[in-house]
């Protein structure tokens, strides 16, 4: 992926669009906005109001939030990479050091599939039926490209899902996951924890 250079100056190449930074995103009524937060541009949002933006986050173009209804709470050093889709009726929460790779749909919400009820959102509500329950990513997941993930879903800390998996139950934490329905592989190393330790030692301001 390639890191992108400055945030709110207009972009020299219209192929480029940009980033709104902190100071910028404070103005447009997110219900809270942390610092060093990047949103791309051409991103999709609605729903500012339902949405907290902790620190140390990026996210990318042609991301898609929807948010009209449910919330969002995003923690601190979470990336969102291009093409992600999240549908936050039921409510979706990122912890800390949460990462979603490109193309990764995250619903809290879904039309029933079964024929018992009509679907989609031009119908009205009493001819559906929704399941609508919230999703929980924990500190230090990370979603692999292309996967899906289901109402009601809370992946516990430390796991990682590989790329195209369907994840439609609550994962343990501290695995490593792939397939579709999604089949534990083995567990992941928590090395990571001491990175962690490392980098929030070196942001904490020294007296």
């Amino acid at each position: 992926m390639t890191e992108r250079t400055g945030t709110s100056a207009p972009p020299a190449n219209p192929f480029d669009q940009g980033y709104f930074d902190s100071d910028e995103l404070r103005r447009f009524g997110f219900k809270r906005v942390g610092a060093n937060v990047r949103i791309a541009r051409n991103a999709t949002i609605i729903g500012l109001r339902n949405i907290a933006l902790g620190e140390n986050i990026r996210i990318d173009d042609h991301v898609v939030i929807a948010a009209q209804a449910g919330s969002l709470e995003l923690g601190n050093h979470i990336h969102i990479a291009g093409g992600c889709y999240l549908g936050c009726a039921g409510g979706i929460t990122l912890a800390d050091f949460t990462g979603l790779s490109q193309g990764v749909r995250v619903y809290s919400g879904t039309d029933d599939y079964s024929g018992k009820s009509l679907t989609n959102p031009t119908v009205p509500h009493q001819y559906l039926k929704l399941k609508i329950a919230p999703v929980t990513l924990e500190k230090h997941v990370i979603i692999g490209s292309g996967s899906v993930i289901l109402p009601g879903v809370t992946i516990g800390e430390g796991s990682c899902v590989g790329a195209l998996s369907l994840v439609s139950k609550s994962l343990d934490g501290w695995g490593v996951y792939f397939g579709s329905p999604v089949k534990w592989l083995r567990s992941r190393s928590k090395h990571l924890l001491e990175l962690e330790k490392m980098l929030v030692e070196a942001e904490t301001p020294r007296p």
